[in-house]
């Protein structure tokens, strides 16, 4: 299996699908294929799930979760993001690497730790996901009981919230209730393409400080 893993190139945008594959073999495999990597593993009950991002992909991932965390700085909430972590859980046979996502809720429960096992450990509250290689695994997310999924596709972001073991989409985000961000965020990723990173960042941020002023009026 190990030579078999070396030997898989997968180019970017695409995948490559591994069937009846154990729980042994996957933790072998994340083990051989090492954290400092390009590709994205998803594993639900057998089938592993390898993926190569597209450029564009990386550069969306990166600047929505600097967005995000400008949105908990200026909100003054402390967070721990954790990028692409693998998030498995034994027990239900599944596996996930979101592209980004963000302790917050839950921030001091998992704060100084190097490992997480979802089995004992909370899931992040938020997690990000860039379907430009239509990647997205909802329902290894829902039995990982995620809290907040958001997923970004084709100019679009959606907002999903779990209720009740299923996503429902949303127009509002648990973890910032009250401030409109789908077109905001959307917004300020296109202002990116032309303003640049550092410029947009600080007209996002100044546009969330009215966003607040406003709620406290």
């Amino acid at each position: 299996m190990l030579l078999e893993i070396k030997r898989i190139y997968v180019p970017p945008g695409q995948k490559v699908l591994l069937k009846d594959v154990t729980w042994k073999e996957l933790e072998t495999i994340l083990e051989d294929l090492g954290e400092h990597r390009a590709s994205r593993i998803a594993y639900d009950r057998g089938i592993l799930e390898i993926m190569a991002p597209l450029p564009e992909h990386e550069y969306d991932k990166e600047i929505i979760g600097d967005l995000i965390k400008a949105l908990l700085e200026v909100l003054d909430i402390e967070f721990i993001s954790l990028g692409s972590t693998t998030f498995k859980n034994q027990t239900m046979l599944q596996g996930i690497e979101p592209d980004q996502c963000f302790y917050i809720k839950n921030e001091a429960k998992i704060r100084g730790k190097k490992r997480l096992d979802l089995a004992v450990d909370p899931p992040p509250d938020l997690a990000l996901e860039i379907d430009i290689t239509s990647r997205t695994h909802p329902h290894i997310y829902e039995a990982l009981k995620v809290p907040e999924l958001w997923r970004f596709e084709k100019g679009k972001l959606q907002i999903n919230l779990l209720q009740d073991g299923c996503y429902v989409e949303s127009q509002q985000s648990l973890n910032f209730p009250n401030i409109p961000l789908i077109e905001p965020i959307l917004q300020y990723l296109e202002q990116s393409k032309t303003a640049g990173r550092n410029a947009t960042l600080k007209a996002f941020r100044l546009w969330l400080q009215q966003q607040i002023q406003l709620r406290n009026s």
